[in-house]
C-alpha cells in the first residue's frame, strides 16, 4: 500500500515537472513571436458582440485610428470586439496581433491577424498583454475583460510596472463600476481616491487615441 502511494506521488511530481517545461516553453514562444512588433496597444472586449452592431463598428474605428497613429493592436484574437479591433487595424494597414487562448469550448481565432500566438495558460497570456503594451483600452466585456483590466490596475497601483494609459471606452457601460469604486472602495478606504486617476473613461474613440498619443512617445 505504501509503495502504491509513493508511486502516485512520484508520478504527480513528474507531471508537475513537465508542466513547468510547458509553461517555460509558452513564455519563450510568446516573447519570440512578439519580439519584433512595433509600439502596441492592447484592446479588450467581449467575444459575444455581433458584427452588425454599433459597438462593433465603433471598435473598428478605434483600431483604425490606432493603426493610423502608428500603433500595433493586440487582442485576444477571438470573435466579437476582438475581431472588430483586429479588423480595423488590419484593414488600415497596421500590425494586427492575436493572443489566442485554447478553451474547452474552442474559441476560434479571427482572420484579421498578422501575428498569432497560441496559449494554454491565461496567466502567461496576461503577461504577454502587459509586456508588449504601451496602453490598454477596455471595451464593454465580461469576466475576461474585467480580469485583464484589474491585472493592469493592480500592477500599476503597486508599482510592479511603469504606469501606462488605461482607457475605458463606454461611459454607460463602465459608469456603474466607477461609481462602485467611489462609493465602496474609496469611501471604505480600500483604495486611495488618487487610484481612480489610473484610468480614463470616455465615449469617443478619437479621445481614447488622443489620450494615448499624449502620454506615449513613439
Amino acid at each position: 500500500m505504501q509503495q502504491s502511494k509513493q508511486y502516485v506521488i512520484d508520478n504527480l511530481s513528474m507531471h508537475e515537472s513537465w508542466r513547468m517545461f510547458k509553461i517555460m516553453s509558452e513564455i519563450v514562444d510568446g516573447f519570440e513571436s512578439l519580439s519584433e512588433i512595433g509600439p502596441a496597444v492592447s484592446v479588450f472586449g467581449s467575444a459575444r458582440v455581433a458584427p452588425d452592431t454599433a459597438l462593433y463598428r465603433q471598435t473598428e474605428t478605434l483600431a483604425r485610428l490606432l493603426a493610423e497613429a502608428g500603433f500595433s493592436v493586440i487582442t485576444g484574437g477571438g470573435p466579437g470586439l476582438m475581431e472588430a479591433a483586429n479588423k480595423g487595424c488590419y484593414n488600415a494597414g497596421g500590425e494586427s496581433i492575436g493572443l489566442h487562448i485554447h478553451l474547452p469550448l474552442e474559441q476560434k481565432y479571427n482572420q484579421y491577424l498578422n501575428v498569432r500566438c497560441d496559449f494554454r495558460y491565461f496567466f502567461i497570456r496576461k503577461l504577454i498583454f502587459v509586456k508588449y503594451a504601451l496602453a490598454y483600452i477596455a471595451l464593454p466585456g465580461g469576466y475576461g475583460t474585467l480580469d485583464e483590466l484589474s491585472e493592469a490596475l493592480v500592477l500599476i497601483q503597486t508599482k510592479r510596472i511603469k504606469p501606462f494609459p488605461i482607457v475605458l471606452l463606454g461611459k454607460d457601460y463602465w459608469g456603474g463600476l466607477v461609481d462602485w469604486f467611489k462609493n465602496q472602495l474609496v469611501s471604505n478606504s480600500f483604495c486611495h481616491e488618487a487610484d481612480l486617476d489610473l484610468f480614463t473613461v470616455t465615449d469617443s474613440p478619437e479621445e481614447a487615441v488622443g489620450i494615448i498619443k499624449k502620454r506615449v512617445i513613439l
